[in-house]
């Protein structure tokens, strides 16, 4: 198979996303959420946990805490029993209740509208930072890259690795930066729903005739 020039890739990249929309025109992040803080909350849990997990712990976290303050003031011990089955809970609970503490600190509770303001907050890498901004705001600063992401862009051949900073950079020269944030939506549910990681479904697939399908084993 010839070397794909970085134009044709380009070409293939914008097909791809044109299948994909059409494919989930109602693609979105499964998260539940009402407000930026509750998708920031969220999106620390979600590390290492199914989105399912998450939505199950937050519909009554969320009850119990409504602002940035209540999670700032809660006895650390209170959250950490509140979101124990998300995993990890001990270092996540620390780290909602310290960067909702910086919110009311430095801004007055609300969830801040930049990357490197975001970023400075405890529990917040760029994956999170650019879930709320492209999820909450409508701002694409980003790539989110999780699990499905890394692994579906590899199968495409739109980008190789797992080093999320170096695949995230790879996609943003490829996807318009207007589909930056649905881009990542379509491939976990391509992921979720077509393209699994052992047993993807090939046949039925929307973009085979645009996948080369790296790593697929052939039966």
């Amino acid at each position: 198979m010839p070397r794909e020039t970085a134009a044709a890739k380009k070409e293939r990249a914008e097909k791809i996303c044109a299948a994909l929309q059409r494919t989930y025109p109602g693609a979105h992040c499964e998260l539940n959420f009402s407000s930026p803080l509750q998708l920031l909350v969220a999106t620390i849990l979600s590390a290492q946990c199914t989105d399912k997990r998450v939505n199950i712990v937050t519909a009554e976290l969320f009850q119990k805490y409504r602002s940035a303050q209540d999670f700032a003031d809660a006895p650390l011990a209170d959250l950490e029993a509140a979101v124990k089955t998300t995993g990890f809970f001990r270092n996540k609970a620390k780290n909602i209740k310290a960067c909702c503490a910086a919110l009311v600190e430095k801004y007055a509770g609300a969830v801040p509208r930049t990357m490197a303001e975001l970023h400075a907050l405890a529990g917040v890498g760029r994956k999170t930072a650019n879930v709320v901004l492209g999820n909450a705001f409508n701002i694409n600063v980003g790539v989110v890259v999780d699990t499905h992401v890394t692994r579906l862009s590899n199968r495409l051949g739109l980008a190789k690795g797992t080093d999320a900073v170096k695949l995230e950079q790879e996609l943003m020269k490829l996807v318009p930066q207007e589909d930056w944030t649905l881009f990542s939506h379509w491939l976990i549910w391509h992921g979720r729903r077509r393209c699994a990681a052992r047993t993807p479904d090939c046949t039925g697939c929307e973009i085979k005739n645009l996948c080369p399908q790296i790593g697929v084993v052939k039966k």
